[in-house]
């Protein structure tokens, strides 16, 4: 595992996770950053699979993006943490690991999921990410996993977190 800072479009993966939402018909941040990057055919793919359950993963075509995929997943929105966020957020980075594998990808980053507009804890959200992830790893350890933070604030969590 690592954490690096930057914009998850220009990353080296076999493939990257979106944050999405629901409705998988692009949105604001990390969603609609990858969706502009990747074009029409990203937006035309997840309109076929029509939407995506809060903690699910599906995974379209990257489109005009240099990876093999985009895994597309919907973490919960915050609402005091009484119910199941934080199961659901786990769910989200569970499921997403578990398309990696099956897809056979050696390599897989992902942005801060919920952590934005979705108003998840950061300290919190980085603390279940990265014990799904090593519990995912503990069992599979074919498969490369970068952080990929856009902001400064998450990149300190997530490289203190990893550090310990």
């Amino acid at each position: 595992m690592e954490v690096i800072k930057g914009d998850i479009t220009r990353v080296e993966a076999d493939a990257i996770v979106n944050a999405a939402n629901s409705s998988l018909l692009g949105g604001g941040g990390v969603d609609g950053a990858i969706h502009r990057a990747g074009g029409p055919q990203i937006l035309a793919a997840c309109k076929k699979i029509g939407g995506c359950e809060t903690g699910q993963a599906v995974i379209t075509t990257a489109g005009n993006l240099p990876f093999k995929g985009v895994i597309h997943t919907v973490g919960p929105v915050w609402r005091g943490g009484n119910s199941g966020e934080s199961e659901l957020l786990a769910s989200a980075y569970l499921a997403s690991l578990r398309i990696a594998k099956e897809k056979g990808f050696q390599s897989l980053a992902f942005p801060n999921i919920s952590t934005g507009v979705y108003g998840f804890p950061k300290e919190l959200a980085a603390k279940i990410a990265i014990q799904t992830v090593q519990d995912f790893l503990r069992s599979d350890p074919g498969l490369s996993v970068m952080f990929v933070c856009f902001d400064e604030e998450n990149f300190l969590i997530y490289k203190e977190m990893i550090q310990r």
